[in-house]
């Protein structure tokens, strides 16, 4: 890339709107980045386009102006109802769909325009009023907006003229793939729609996406010597795990007064390393995933107000913002992707300017360090570490100021938050689970409920709840009868010595009602008379036989 930043082709010169254009000069913008003056003759047209530069070269007011001049120039679709967008700009993070929201602020904020920021961890039922109230350009995140798109009465995306996708390589490694075809799908046919789509590096599968949802889409791409900006200044250490943090810090005292970040691999270590730090003294922000979103836009604000010095951050912070003055950027943890470097270093030497890009390749995570030279073709220059660097020199004073949320306090709140969130989701699926159950048995399952209470209500009670009466046939009355003028029997069987059984026969005959005298006699000479003829037929087939 030329040692300019901008061009010497002006926006004035292309076909843009009057309001839009005197908004660009309100802004300060005058004249175009290459990006700017390759994509937006073209784009303007109405063609579609997959461009791709450096990161830090004016990508998003490349399509911000794209797609406002369209929306101020041409009328909207037949179909349109009065409250359904006409442009989508998605975002693959909620930190870059508030820095392009921020972006288009600028210097559109006065055209007439209704712009909608829609992203999840926050104001949800505000987020659903506005969209229903109607806007012209959603910036949004996949997730956020599919759940809003998928209540049919809060957004329709049937009359959106005009898509635009941002960092879609990005949007790969998030897995948002099949969001974005689900949104796509939901738009008009793509020859109806005009599709632009930008990012700092355009993958194989970026283009298959590319090709298959835009219209004979034209691939714009800024050459540059290198792959990362040329006024990075870049450097490698090799440290030991254990002499990472005092290696930063003895950094940071060599570097008073620098807006710095510090990108790390994972959560845990971002609390870790943001404690470090703020015990040696310094004013330090933490980006991550563990950090509810108010919070972290808090202090993404504060930092890029300059109240903190030193913001440690995942890659969540690393694509799209564009954050003024940061001066050095450090990898405490090498990426595990090469196009992450890319991106983690660019956030210094914007538009321009110089920064430093310091690199710790430790024990644990050395092994991506080929694929990165690899990737940007060119090797990393190396410094050793020495004792010196260990040691941080002595921080100068500083005037007293009012004391800020701790980082303890900050990951306190954040994990008291995530459990009030766990139990509100599991408490919601509880009721429903109680609710669908109690659908499901209706009159009948709270029927035998009343009746199992009143089961359990009796036993308690010690009571036996009667059994229905039905008619007494004439044997089962005889029966009864002798059993009521009998004392009743214990059901516990006890073991009989040889001779009272048949003692007790005997006594149980003599006490017999005068029916049942007469009845045994008559069925034991009956059993002896078939006993009889079956001997008798037994002995005739034997004799007969022989």
């Amino acid at each position: 890339m030329s040692e300019k930043p901008l061009t010497d082709t002006l926006f004035s010169t292309l076909d843009l709107h009057p309001a839009l254009l005197a908004g660009l000069e309100k802004a300060g913008f005058t004249r175009c980045t290459p990006i700017q003056a390759m994509t937006l003759p073209v784009a303007l047209a109405g063609r579609d386009v997959a461009g791709q530069a450096q990161t830090g070269t004016g990508k998003t007011l490349a399509f911000l102006v794209a797609a406002i001049n369209r929306l101020l120039s041409r009328p909207a679709l037949a179909e349109k109802n009065p409250e359904d967008p006409r442009a989508l700009i998605l975002a693959p993070t909620r930190e870059l769909a508030i820095q392009i929201h921020k972006d288009a602020m600028k210097f559109a904020s006065d055209l007439g325009l209704k712009f909608a920021l829609i992203y999840g961890g926050v104001d949800y039922d505000k987020q659903r009023a506005q969209l229903q109230s109607g806007v012209d350009i959603i910036i949004a995140t996949p997730g956020r907006l599919i759940d809003y798109v998928k209540q049919h009465k809060v957004v329709s995306l049937h009359a959106c003229e005009m898509c635009i996708l941002d960092e879609a390589d990005r949007m790969f490694d998030l897995g948002f793939i099949k969001d974005l075809r689900f949104l796509l799908r939901r738009m008009p046919a793509r020859t109806e729609r005009q599709t632009l789509l930008f990012s700092a590096t355009l993958s194989h599968r970026v283009l298959e996406l590319a090709y298959e949802h835009m219209n004979e889409p034209e691939k714009l791409v800024v050459e540059a010597e290198t792959i990362t900006a040329e006024r990075v200044r870049q450097k490698l250490y090799y440290p030991a795990d254990e002499e990472k943090l005092p290696l930063l810090l003895g950094l940071l005292s060599r570097s008073e007064g620098a807006r710095t970040m510090v990108f790390v691999n994972t959560k845990a270590f971002v609390e870790r390393v943001a404690r470090a730090l703020e015990k040696a003294g310094y004013r330090v922000g933490v980006l991550s995933g563990d950090v509810p979103q108010k919070k972290r836009e808090t202090l993404l604000r504060r930092f890029q107000q300059g109240q903190l010095e030193i913001l440690v951050a995942t890659d969540v912070a690393a694509r799209g913002l564009h954050i003024d003055g940061v001066s050095h950027v450090y990898n405490y943890d090498l990426p595990f992707d090469a196009e992450d470097y890319v991106h983690r270093i660019g956030r210094t030497a914007r538009l321009g300017a110089e920064g430093d890009a310091i690199s710790f390749a430790c024990e644990r995570y050395a092994m991506s360090l080929p694929d990165i030279e690899a990737y940007i073709e060119q090797k990393i220059p190396s410094e050793p570490v020495t004792q010196e660097l260990l040691t941080a020199l002595p921080r100068p004073e500083r005037p007293a100021e009012a004391a800020d949320q701790s980082i303890g306090e900050i990951f306190k709140e954040a994990r008291e938050q995530r459990a009030a969130d766990e139990a509100k989701r599991s408490g919601g699926r509880s009721r429903n689970r109680n609710r669908r159950r109690g659908g499901r048995d209706g009159e009948a399952g709270a029927q035998v409920r009343g009746e199992r209470a009143q089961q359990v209500e009796g036993q308690q009670q010690g009571e036996r709840k009667p059994r229905p009466s039905r008619p007494l046939q004439a044997d089962e009355g005889r029966a009864a009868a002798a059993e009521s003028e009998n004392p009743a029997r214990k059901r516990r069987r006890r073991r009989r010595k040889p001779g009272q059984a048949a003692a007790e026969t005997a006594m149980a005959a003599t006490s017999a009602t005068p029916d049942s005298t007469v009845s045994k006699p008559a069925k034991a000479q009956q059993s002896a008379s078939l006993l009889t003829r079956v001997v008798r037929g037994i002995k005739s087939l034997f004799s007969s036989g022989s």
